[in-house]
């Protein structure tokens, strides 16, 4: 994206997702109003600024865009470069992940009796403009991967945590876990908040 990007988008949903959480609701209630909120955002593709939507050769990009003072929320620019995957992964909080620029797929796992894991049904195709949820209520372990091996794609993930610090897992052949703790590709967040020069613009 070369134009200035819209941030007056991406500052309104934080306020915006701020309310809905400041009312205490429940997960359900989360997740369904959350989405709405998130299937807006992502159904403009005018906001991303593009230092946040730069993929890397090496592995998929997780950029930080907003994280809430008390870690209440998080929201992440998910950059996929060509072909590239995350390994079978969990989350351990509610997420929700919309569909930006390009696409992604995501296959959910279940556990069997002996702790192993299984391909739970198809893998999903996230098309521009869709949102779908994790949480350990609704299904937590996933592998996801770009859909495409010639373009990147990109997704916006809002988590019910600071996701970069929440200590989490991957897992291994038979279901074995592996902790990790995910971090973030950018070493600052973008200056999202100063308006002296949207306000000077014609």
């Amino acid at each position: 994206m070369s134009q200035t990007p819209n941030l007056g988008r991406l500052r309104g949903f934080i306020v915006d997702l701020a309310d809905l959480l400041a009312q205490a609701p429940d997960e359900p209630r989360i997740l369904d109003q959350g989405a709405a909120l998130l299937r807006d955002l992502v159904s403009t593709d005018d906001w991303l600024p593009d230092a946040y939507a730069q993929p890397s050769p090496e592995r998929y990009q997780q950029y930080l865009l907003h994280a809430d003072s008390r870690q209440a929320f998080s929201i992440v620019s998910f950059v996929w470069g060509p072909g590239q995957s995350t390994p079978v992964h969990d989350h351990r909080t509610w997420g929700l992940i919309g569909m930006l620029r390009g696409a992604e797929l995501s296959q959910g796992f279940a556990r069997n009796a002996d702790g192993s894991l299984r391909p739970q049904g198809a893998a999903e195709s996230l098309q521009p403009g869709d949102v779908v949820a994790v949480s350990p209520r609704v299904g937590d372990i996933h592998q996801v991967r770009n859909a495409f091996e010639n373009r990147t794609s990109i997704s916006i993930h809002v988590y019910g945590a600071n996701i970069g610090a929440v200590r989490r897992a991957v897992y291994a052949e038979g279901g074995v876990e592996k902790p990790f703790i995910s971090g973030y590709s950018n070493l600052h967040l973008p200056n999202i908040w100063d308006l002296s020069k949207e306000s000077l613009a014609p």
